[in-house]
């Protein structure tokens, strides 16, 4: 298994979740962190706060279609043990 960097892990939960539930990446860039552009950012090379990370990591976790595999390369902790470690 390969570690992904923070930013290419958020885009790897992306693209299959917006695959599966037919939304456009700009609405679960909304849910996930409340700003639209942020897949869009994240592709482009920008950054984002650890918090924001966390917080859509956590979204990620939370809304993951049942029946859609995780994928394999990301560590799929339960979302309490990410809201613990977020910085409030």
């Amino acid at each position: 298994m390969t570690a992904l960097s923070d930013h290419a892990t958020l885009i790897a939960l992306c693209d299959p979740y917006c695959a599966a539930t037919k939304r456009s990446e700009v609405r679960v860039a909304e849910l996930a962190t409340g700003n639209p552009h942020f897949f869009r950012r994240l592709r482009k090379g920008k950054s984002c706060t650890v918090r924001t990370y966390l917080r859509a990591y956590r979204w990620f976790l939370e809304h993951w279609p049942a029946g859609l595999p995780w994928p394999d390369d990301i560590p799929r902790p339960d979302a309490q043990t990410v809201v613990n470690r977020e910085v409030v």
